[in-house]
């Protein structure tokens, strides 16, 4: 018995040195070196302070500023301990309840606007992260945004226009732009 307890003792902690200590700290360090940005979790920063990651939402409500995607993650949004969809089946009059909810908010923040309402503005994602919304939903908010902060509707359109991010590879996805990053360069405009 002895004899078969020293290799396993010996090959368990030579495995956990290598696999606990060497390896995530090999990974790390190349992550670190080939993208220091995205290892540190894709930071945003503003005069000197973390104002949030450019890969998890926030929320918005100010009708001055962009708002987000619906977060599902509760009872806090964008919570990312919680990350997960509502899991809100279609014929849940919960859902049906949260998404007039919403509709019923982008009305308020602007009656005159006629427009569809772009789907990403009433329906949560999958995670109930995204830090992105489509480039239909910003133009949905454009004229809002432009008649608070009373900016020309042109100049709002511009900082869409700089701020979209084409699909990926070119034909994954749809084009859209990072909320938070969009609501920075608003909030830099004079």
């Amino acid at each position: 018995m002895a004899s078969l307890l020293r290799p396993a003792l010996t090959l368990f902690i030579a495995l956990s040195l290598i696999t606990g200590l060497a390896y995530p700290l090999l990974t790390t360090g190349i992550a670190r070196w080939v993208f220091p940005s995205q290892a540190q979790g894709s930071l945003i920063e503003r005069d000197g302070k973390t104002v949030g990651s450019s890969l998890i939402g926030q929320r918005f409500s100010d009708p001055g500023h962009f708002w987000s995607r619906p977060s599902a993650t509760g009872p806090t949004p964008y919570n990312a301990a919680a990350s997960s969809g509502s899991n809100l089946g279609p014929l849940n009059p919960a859902l049906a309840d949260a998404i007039r909810g919403r509709i019923d908010a982008l009305h308020a923040a602007d009656p005159g606007n006629t427009a569809t309402i772009p789907a990403d503005l009433i329906y949560s994602s999958a995670s109930g992260l995204d830090p992105h919304i489509s480039t239909a939903a910003a133009q949905y908010q454009a004229g809002r945004i432009a008649r608070v902060r009373n900016v020309p509707i042109e100049r709002v359109r511009q900082l869409i226009a700089e701020h979209s991010e084409d699909r990926l590879f070119g034909f994954l996805g749809e084009p859209r732009v990072n909320v938070l990053e969009l609501n920075l360069a608003l909030d830099a405009v004079r």
